[in-house]
């Protein structure tokens, strides 16, 4: 019995695992029960370790995570961009000779866990998940964690490592094909937690459309939970109302992430509309779960293996460590075109037909599908 076989049966990640038999915190307590029931009836032989500090003479690098404050939970191993990310940390501290400690801080008691995590890692290399920080947040916990790096955020004024997204590279990537394509009617679906990541996807998709002439009606803009999978009554009611004022949704929707856009498009099918065939959905991230949804899912492939990398080879490098000079990392995007989007003359007629004419955001146009030409007019 190995812990994958374990994980397997509790339906949790590798890593849930490690934190219930080792008796680190960072999951519910039900699921560490379930886990340890689990491990108990195969026979597993480990037991639960003590909360000590790693071994000062060994390899040892320390994830971080902050939950139950916006979008990162307290099963955060089990989201799927952390998930991911996790799996990269893991796989590449695994090449460099190092095991990796899962700590977690609850937000509810955040100086006090703060402290235990200075007392027990000070001397060790950390990986802090920045993603739902803010910097006042991240100040304190760089001033008891000399050896941090942030992953998934960046606050310029502060010397800390940083490693984040090129967010607004993404952001937008995710306008330009929308607009390029012929989309002149789009909605915007913000997250209703905002969160550093969030406000710089705003503005690059929002300079990607005012270079364009594009703009975003107000009643186009939605806002709904950024964690939920499955449809949203939020998200029924206010696409009802943009019906109700408007007379019409957009040809296009645009998401700040994947959970978002998947979330809209279950919403969107129990409302009777089809994607992309009456209107495009864009995510950002690229989760696994982008491609396991019907339409697969457009969306902003996050280049997360190679942040893991650059933050595990930042902290192992000794060398790095000798300079008072802290780095601060942006790794760009690439755009993935999948199912759920298409020209809007498409979402129009639902054929593609040569010589369909229709007309979208006050806008007339002629979409020839042998030629893959749009002509515009007012």
């Amino acid at each position: 019995m190995k812990m994958e076989d374990i994980a397997k049966i509790a339906q949790v990640s590798k890593s849930a695992v490690s934190l219930a038999l080792s008796g680190k915190p960072g999951i519910g307590s039900e699921t560490r029960e379930r886990i340890l029931r689990i491990a108990r009836e195969m026979g597993y032989s480990a037991k639960p370790r003590s909360t000590a500090a790693p071994d000062k003479t060994s390899k040892t690098l320390v994830f971080l995570v902050i939950t139950n404050l916006g979008i990162v939970l307290e099963e955060y191993y089990q989201q799927p961009f952390f998930r991911e990310l996790i799996h990269f940390v893991e796989d590449r501290c695994r090449t460099k000779g190092y095991s990796v400690i899962f700590s977690s801080v609850d937000m509810e008691h955040f100086e006090r866990d703060v402290r235990a995590a200075a007392e027990d890692y000070r001397h060790s290399p950390v990986i802090l998940l920045g993603t739902n920080l803010s910097r006042e947040q991240i100040a304190v916990i760089s001033a008891k964690l000399p050896q941090l790096v942030v992953l998934d955020t960046c606050f310029d004024t502060l010397p800390v490592h940083f490693i984040e997204i090129n967010n607004a590279m993404g952001a937008y990537q995710a306008g330009s094909h929308l607009c390029d394509i012929g989309h002149l009617d789009i909605g915007y679906v913000a997250s209703n937690v905002r969160i550093h990541n969030f406000e710089e996807r705003k503005a690059g998709f929002m300079g990607a459309l005012r270079e364009r002439g594009v703009e975003i009606a107000p009643g186009r803009m939605f806002s709904v939970a950024p964690t939920i999978l499955s449809s949203q009554e939020s998200m029924r009611q206010q696409l009802e109302a943009c019906l109700h004022s408007e007379g019409k949704l957009p040809t296009a929707l645009f998401c700040e992430c994947d959970y978002i856009a998947i979330s809209a498009m279950k919403t969107l099918a129990e409302l009777g509309y089809r994607v992309p065939e009456d209107i495009s959905v864009i995510g950002f991230d690229n989760i696994s779960e982008s491609v396991i949804v019907t339409p697969e899912l457009t969306t902003i492939h996050v280049e997360k293996e190679k942040m893991a990398q650059l933050a595990v080879d930042l902290l192992t490098d000794s060398a790095e460590w000798s300079s008072d000079a802290r780095i601060k990392t942006r790794v760009d995007t690439r755009f993935v075109e999948r199912l759920s989007t298409s020209a809007p003359a498409v979402a129009a007629t639902g054929t593609g037909a040569t010589g369909t004419t229709g007309a979208t955001g006050g806008h007339l146009y002629t979409y020839d599908s042998a030629d893959d030409i749009q002509i515009y007019g007012i």
